[in-house]
């Protein structure tokens, strides 16, 4: 853990004035970095030749928090009083250019070795759910970009130019716990599996000992993906494809066996339940489905 000369926690951003006090945001942030011991933590497991990477990256961090788009943008943290509220020392946009560019997928991975010591570090503060559930929410999105010579953008199903990422979330606070970037064109489910894979090694090392459930949409629907979920002892629920053999299968279900849910205020809604299989001989598979009637109509 790196220690700071400044006590963050005895700060706090006032406002007295309209047009005062710039980024005084910053001052969460910059305590959560300094309690979580960031900097040291980033200059022990990141390695790209450059000298003191852990400022270097949090800078990078904390001007994007501030609203940063583009490299130019972090000198924002060097004007004013900014620097007096961040742990760090800011570095120039020339300085960060420089860096960045030394960057590979090795370097990457390093990151990723942070994030995860980083989520320990937090969880073990008592912000980690410990032996209670966890549901996790996996899912793809689209980062649109500008500019057709940045590397790995592609034209995805959306027809947008960008980047098409997995992130992995927990259910109820929000809180990213692990993320792959991949390319523009990538299908939802690329890497789903091995995206599991270390994913459940992030949340299993940061001290989650509970169940755990987790939530994906219809692009993930794989068995690939659901065999690799029962290893690792993970409950799952994913949506699946209105296709006609799911039609038939809702279809066949028992007028008594649909259930009334609570909906939204004023709304009305039901559900049941069936086994639905695929596949002939050795190759059947069956799963419970959960659905709603209105594919019935």
């Amino acid at each position: 853990m790196s220690s700071s000369s400044r006590i963050l926690d005895r700060l706090k951003a006032t406002f007295d004035h309209e047009g005062l006090v710039a980024n005084a945001g910053l001052i969460v942030p910059a305590t959560l970095m300094s309690r979580l011991g960031l900097e040291a933590l980033i200059d022990e497991r990141v390695n790209t030749g450059s000298s003191r990477p852990g400022r270097k990256i949090l800078t990078v961090v904390a001007a994007i928090i501030a609203g940063a788009t583009h490299i130019d943008h972090v000198d924002m943290l060097r004007a004013g009083a900014t620097q007096r509220v961040l742990p760090f020392k800011a570095m120039a946009a020339s300085t960060i250019g420089t860096f960045l560019r030394t960057f590979t997928f090795g370097h990457v991975r390093q990151l990723d070795a942070v994030l995860s010591r980083a989520l320990q570090r937090a969880w073990a503060t008592g912000a980690g759910p410990d032996a209670t559930p966890v549901v996790i929410d996996l899912d793809s999105t689209i980062c649109e970009v500008h500019g057709k010579q940045k590397q790995g953008t592609g034209y995805g199903y959306t027809g947008v130019l960008g980047y098409h990422p997995l992130l992995a979330t927990l259910a109820g606070s929000g809180e990213v716990l692990f993320a792959r970037m991949r390319h523009g064109s990538a299908n939802t489910a690329r890497g789903a599996v091995r995206f599991v894979d270390e994913l459940v090694a992030v949340v299993r090392r940061a001290g989650a000992t509970g169940p755990i459930t987790m939530r994906a949409d219809s692009g993930f629907w794989a068995w690939k993906l659901i065999d690799r979920l029962d290893t690792h002892n993970i409950c799952w629920s994913i949506t699946v494809r209105l296709h006609k053999h799911m039609k038939q299968a809702i279809a066949a279900i028992e007028e008594d066996a649909w259930q009334d849910i609570d909906y939204t205020i004023g709304g009305q809604a039901q559900v049941a339940e069936t086994i639905y299989t695929t596949g002939k001989g050795k190759h059947a598979r069956s799963c419970l489905l959960y659905t709603s009637p209105s594919p019935r109509d």
